[in-house]
């Protein structure tokens, strides 16, 4: 429950945050060429309002709703999701949205989008100052990549370093490098001290997408980090600090390890005799102490440990490359990272479109997931800034009663030089509402499936 709660207070400060940021951009380009704002509410308010107030010699009234699916400011003269037909109307009042320039127009509506942009790139520069960037380059992980089962099927192999796409090298784990592999045509690894080709076939991403696991992870290395007293590891003279790097001749990593124990365990149950069952407690480890490299031969207990704990700090464990920001560098590398996660959110959009793409769609549960279950700033403002790309996007999509809507008609009114006709308009934001509205059910419905199945 506590981290339902934590993760739900983050999304709604998040959310909270865009979206005034988002109005606030309307607002202030209304403001700018005089166009009348009536209403600014952060959250809808169908029916009423949790809190509203309206300053003297103001306007605007300023409203808080109870139904927390995003806001909106209430511009005079103008078809909006507030559907005030009656003011539509009246004869066109110079403080209008109507009565304004098309051009004029054009920017009070991409306000909104500019500014979740802006805000975007703000953040990431300010997180990049704070925090700098911390990343494991995928190229020196010192055991290669663990695969799920769809990427060996493709031809990849536990313990594959990943090092380019198509000859395009890959710097980090991310989004960036999935989409450079199911992009690609061949991928190229370091197998055994060697490059291999994995060439990739058509359809990997709807292959990946129906899976329920990541498609890869580091092989972590198996570092003792204690032991237990009279343990057989600290009999076989094992001590902290000590790697093992093969079990009875095969090289592994700390998973691997647990996953032979486990199956030893098994065969130790269903072993005919006695000695066969013993036999299969005895075994032989390699590890490396202070750049030696050792072997010891020792007995599992019947549970089939050793009686060790593993280093579990992924930092202790795997080459970390940390790059600190000054004030102003920081700016720089803040807009870099914002165009290309605006990019790589672009590309990722074609998959919406195939059978496992629509499942995948997630609604507010699928976006509450992606905070941390602790409270931790960096986080926070990190998964923040990439929501604020994503309502950016989305909004400037040319679909009724999105900005991008408005946007579209404005630029047919520009080009044409006539404006569409108040009930075209009147049709077109009710069919862009509903489009929305199934939209919004249909992922949240997915997360409802998700959270049962």
């Amino acid at each position: 429950m506590e981290t339902f709660l934590i993760r739900a207070l983050q999304l709604i400060l998040s959310l909270s945050l865009l979206v005034i940021i988002h109005e606030m951009g309307h607002f202030l380009f209304a403001r700018l060429f005089k166009t009348r704002v009536e209403k600014f509410c952060l959250f809808f308010d169908p029916w009423f309002t949790l809190f509203k107030f309206k300053p003297k010699r103001s306007e605007t009234e300023y409203a808080v709703g109870w139904l927390p699916l995003g806001g909106y400011v209430k511009i005079s003269g103008m078809i909006d999701e507030s559907m005030d037909l009656e003011q539509m109307k009246q004869p066109p009042q110079p403080w209008e949205f109507r009565s304004k320039p098309a051009w004029q127009r054009l920017l009070i509506m991409v306000g909104g989008v500019l500014f979740n942009f802006l805000l975007a790139l703000f953040i990431y520069s300010m997180i990049l100052f704070a925090w700098g960037d911390t990343y494991i380059p995928v190229q020196k992980a010192p055991l290669g990549m663990d695969f799920n089962e769809t990427m060996h099927q493709v031809g990849f192999q536990d313990g594959d370093v990943l090092i380019s796409a198509d000859s395009k090298p890959f710097e980090r784990m991310g989004a960036d490098l999935l989409m450079g592999i199911v992009d690609a045509r061949q991928v190229t690894v370091l197998r055994d001290g060697k490059e291999a080709s994995v060439y990739i076939p058509d359809g990997l991403m709807d292959r990946l997408l129906a899976d329920s696991v990541r498609f890869a992870d580091f092989r972590i290395p198996f570092v003792l980090d204690s032991l237990a007293a009279g343990s057989p590891a600290q009999l076989a003279g094992l001590l902290p600090g000590d790697s093992i790097t093969h079990l009875d001749g095969e090289r592994i990593a700390y998973l691997d390890f647990r996953e032979q124990m486990a199956r030893r365990h098994e065969q130790y149950a269903q072993a005919p005799t006695d000695s066969t069952a013993q036999a299969l407690r005895d075994i032989t480890l390699t590890y490396m102490r202070q750049g030696v490299e050792n072997t010891v031969a020792l007995r599992v207990d019947t549970a089939f440990t050793i009686g060790v704990y593993a280093v579990g700090q992924t930092d202790r464990l795997l080459p970390v490359v940390q790059k600190d920001y000054s004030f102003f560098a920081s700016f720089p590398a803040g807009v870099k990272l914002g165009v290309e996660t605006l990019k790589g959110y672009v590309g990722q959009m074609k998959y919406l479109f195939s059978k496992e793409g629509a499942k995948q769609l997630g609604g507010f549960g699928a976006i509450g997931s992606i905070f941390p279950a602790t409270w931790d700033w960096h986080q926070f403002w990190y998964m923040t800034a990439f929501l604020s790309i994503i309502l950016a996007f989305m909004n400037i999509l040319p679909i009724p009663a999105l900005d991008g809507g408005h946007v579209l008609f404005l630029i047919y009114e520009i080009v044409a030089r006539r404006k569409p006709s108040d009930k075209f308009m009147e049709r077109a934001q009710m069919v862009g509402m509903f489009l929305l509205f199934a939209l919004l059910i249909w992922a949240n419905l997915n997360d409802v499936i998700r959270f049962l199945f």
